[in-house]
């Protein structure tokens, strides 16, 4: 076969490419609401930004199915997948960190009630992070699919509980009301969790295998700790302390979001090796 034969260009129908990627659905997605020329970059870039979301909710549940079969090797893949995925998604910030407030403003009414707290996939995100909230199915009643998406997440375990009960089943002291709480509420420190990691981190015959995964997913809490303060960043230079989109709490509410650590005990722990 020659090294220079050129590619088959004449198909029947669409491309194989285009059956697969569906490029053709993705590049007429975008649908600006202004006369604003910066408002195509806003729109690709969230559209990305939820690309990013699914792929690594894929990523999560894939390692929390992994980790109640015991195969912490799958895990691991996943999350050393979803910590570049995160970080490609943290960059997606960067085509919108210097919009000035007048920029913002020139589409900004085009959002109408518009937010990310809407974010159906975004939320998913964070019931697997363990940041569980019945109140955050309320905007999506009126979409029975993703409501209902939504409403089983927010039932099952997070990722981080999946996490907790491997390390009980390992023989580490993870208390029955951490591993027998309601999981549709949010996850809350505990003192017990805090000491199991501290045990594990500071054994003299460290458990390697529980060591890696530890700081697999360390670096997956500070990646989203970063996706958190980039956001405040952006929105700060965007909008200031204005009311956010949809009415939301804007700087304040992700001030606020941006001090909770993911995992905090594989944090607080630290303290204490």
């Amino acid at each position: 076969m020659s090294h220079d034969a050129a590619p088959n260009l004449d198909f029947a129908g669409t491309t194989p490419y285009e059956d697969y990627v569906q490029a053709d659905v993705l590049t007429h997605l975008q649908h600006p609401l202004s006369d604003d020329p910066g408002e195509m970059v806003f729109l690709v870039t969230t559209q990305v930004m939820e690309l990013w979301f699914t792929v690594v909710v894929h990523e999560w549940e894939t390692a929390a199915h992994a980790l109640r079969q015991d195969d912490i090797p799958v895990a691991m893949d996943a999350l050393k997948r979803s910590a570049r995925e995160l970080e490609a998604l943290n960059a997606s910030w960067r085509p919108l960190a210097n919009l000035t407030p007048a920029q913002f403003n020139s589409y900004r009414s085009a959002l109408g009630e518009g937010s990310g707290f809407q974010s159906a996939m975004y939320r998913r995100m964070e019931f697997l992070l363990g940041e569980k909230s019945a109140s955050m199915l309320v905007p999506h009643r009126g979409a029975p699919r993703v409501h209902a998406e939504l409403e089983k997440a927010l039932h099952e375990p997070s990722l981080y509980d999946e996490v907790l009960r491997l390390l009980a089943r390992r023989g580490y002291a993870v208390p029955a009301e951490v591993l027998e709480r309601d999981l549709s509420r949010k996850y809350e420190p505990s003192e017990q969790v805090e000491r199991a990691w501290a045990e594990l981190y500071g054994a003299e015959e460290q458990d390697t295998e529980l060591m890696r995964l530890a700081e697999a997913l360390t670096d997956v809490g500070e990646l989203v700790w970063r996706w958190r303060n980039d956001h405040l960043v952006a929105t700060r230079r965007a909008m200031g302390s204005k009311v956010g989109t949809g009415g939301s709490a804007g700087v304040s509410w992700l001030e606020k979001r941006a001090r909770k650590n993911v995992f905090p005990e594989l944090w607080t722990a630290r303290s204490h090796v």
